[in-house]
C-alpha cells in the first residue's frame, strides 16, 4: 500500500463491479490497472461467486437497490386494494352460494340411471296358416281392435261347418228320439188298456168257472160245461199275463229311448263345443291390435308362414312411465305420491309427475343371476332400488322403452 499512489487507492464501489467484469469479459489480454486489482476482501468473494456463476445477472444482483415493499398480507391490500376487494367478493359469493345451493338440493333427490318404461305386447298368432294380408307397415299407430294381419281361413271355416253339420245330426237324432218315446208312450196306454180287458174277462171267467163247479157239485150241471169253464178261466189268467207284460215291456222301452236320447243330447253339447272352438279358431285368424300404440319391430309378411307363440309385430303402447334405480342411500324421506320433474333427454323437456311406487327389493335380488354374500370375500355395494313414477297426464310426445331421463324427486316441501 505505501509504494501505490494514494490517488489510485479508493473505495470500490459495488454498482461499478460489473462494469469492471464486462470490461474485464471484453479485453481478456489487458493488464488492469493496479486501482482495479486492489479490493476489498468481501467484494472480493463476491466477484468470485460472479465468475462462478456467469449466467447471473451482476446489474441485478449489484447495481439495483435492495429495496423491499411493504411485507404480508396488509402490504398486498395496501398496494392492491381493488384487487383485493374482488377476491373477496368473490370468496363471499361463493360461501353464500354454495350455502343456498346447500339448502335447496337437500330437498330433492335425483339419478340419472333412469329410463321410460312399460309393457310391450307382442303379437303372436295362434293357430298355424299362410299371412295373406298385412294392414299395418313400421311405427305406424294403431288403435285397440284395429286389424293388424289376417292368416288364410279356409280350413278353420271348413271346421266350423263340420261341427255345425254335426249338431244339427245331433239334434235331428234327439228329434227322432223324441218321436219314439211319444210311440212308445201311446203302446204303453194301449197295453194298459189291453191289461184291463184282460182282467175283467179273467173275473167273468173266474165266477163263471164258480157257478158251473156248484152245478156238477148238486147235479144240476154236466161235467163238459164245467171242464169249459175251467179251460176258459185258465185262458183268461194267461190273457192277463200277456198284457201286464206287454206293458212291462213298453214301459222299460221307453227307458231304452231315454238313454238314447241322453247320448244324443251329449252329441249336441259335444258338437256345440267343437263348433266353439272352431270358431275361436276362425276368428284367430284376425290379428287385432289389444292396446293403443305404436307397431314395433314388424316381422309379418304375405305369404309367410304363421306358427303359434311365433311373434310377428310388437305394440308399443301409449300408457308409459319411468322406472328409476336410486340408491338406497336416497329412499330415507322418498314416499308414494311425491312430486317428481321427468326430464327427457331426447326432446330436452321436463313433465310432472308422482312417485308411484317402491320396488320390495332391490334390483339385483330379482336379477336373473343374484348375489350370493354368504360365500367368499364381502364387498360391501351400495344398492339401487327401482322406483317407478309415473306421469300426470299422458305427455303429447311419443314416448318409447327405454328412453334416457332424469327424475327429480321433491322429498321435504
Amino acid at each position: 500500500m505505501s509504494s501505490v499512489d494514494a490517488r489510485d487507492i479508493h473505495a470500490v464501489d459495488p454498482r461499478s463491479d460489473g462494469d469492471n467484469r464486462r470490461v474485464s469479459a471484453d479485453r481478456p489480454a489487458e493488464q488492469p490497472p493496479v486501482r482495479d486489482r486492489i479490493d476489498v476482501s468481501a467484494k472480493g468473494e463476491q466477484r468470485e461467486t460472479d465468475r462462478k456463476n456467469p449466467d447471473k445477472n451482476p446489474e441485478e444482483t449489484d447495481s439495483q437497490p435492495k429495496e423491499q415493499g411493504p411485507a404480508g398480507f396488509s402490504g398486498a391490500i395496501r398496494k392492491h386494494p381493488i384487487a383485493m376487494i374482488v377476491c373477496l367478493g368473490l370468496i363471499v359469493a361463493g360461501v353464500i352460494g354454495g350455502t343456498m345451493w346447500y339448502l335447496s338440493a337437500r330437498h330433492y333427490e335425483s339419478t340419472d340411471d333412469a329410463f321410460i318404461d312399460g309393457r310391450p305386447v307382442l303379437i303372436s298368432p295362434q293357430v298355424t296358416g299362410n299371412i295373406v294380408q298385412v294392414n299395418v307397415t313400421d311405427n305406424q299407430p294403431v288403435k285397440s281392435g284395429d286389424l293388424l294381419a289376417k292368416i288364410d281361413p279356409r280350413d278353420y271355416q271348413a271346421a266350423v261347418d263340420q261341427a255345425a253339420a254335426q249338431i244339427r245330426q245331433a239334434e235331428a237324432t234327439m228329434k227322432n228320439l223324441d218321436a219314439q218315446v211319444a210311440v212308445q208312450r201311446s203302446q204303453i196306454e194301449q197295453a194298459t188298456k189291453q191289461e184291463v180287458e184282460a182282467q175283467a174277462a179273467l173275473n167273468f171267467s173266474q165266477d163263471e168257472n164258480k157257478r158251473y163247479q156248484d152245478l156238477v157239485n148238486t147235479g144240476a150241471g154236466t161235467v163238459q160245461r164245467a171242464q169249459q169253464a175251467s179251460s176258459d178261466l185258465l185262458g183268461k189268467q194267461a190273457g192277463l199275463a200277456a198284457a201286464s207284460a206287454g206293458k212291462l215291456s213298453a214301459e222299460r222301452q221307453i227307458d231304452v229311448l231315454e238313454a238314447q236320447k241322453a247320448v244324443a243330447a251329449a252329441q249336441v253339447d259335444q258338437g256345440k263345443a267343437q263348433k266353439a272352438q272352431a270358431d275361436a279358431n276362425l276368428e284367430r285368424t284376425e290379428l287385432r291390435a289389444t292396446v293403443d300404440g305404436r307397431v314395433a319391430k314388424l316381422t309379418a309378411a304375405v305369404g309367410a308362414l304363421a306358427a303359434p307363440a311365433q311373434a310377428i309385430m310388437v305394440v308399443v303402447p301409449l300408457d308409459v312411465w319411468v322406472t328409476a334405480n336410486f340408491k338406497e342411500s336416497q329412499l330415507a324421506d322418498m314416499r308414494v305420491g311425491q312430486p317428481v320433474t321427468i326430464s327427457i333427454d331426447a326432446f330436452g323437456r321436463s313433465f310432472p309427475g308422482h312417485v308411484d311406487g317402491v320396488q320390495a327389493g332391490s334390483g339385483t335380488a330379482f336379477s336373473l343371476l343374484p348375489a350370493e354374500n354368504a360365500t367368499g370375500n364381502y364387498v360391501k355395494v351400495v344398492q339401487r332400488v327401482p322406483v317407478k313414477i309415473t306421469f300426470d297426464a299422458r305427455p303429447e310426445i311419443e314416448l318409447g322403452p327405454g328412453m334416457s331421463v332424469v327424475p327429480t324427486v321433491t322429498v321435504r316441501p
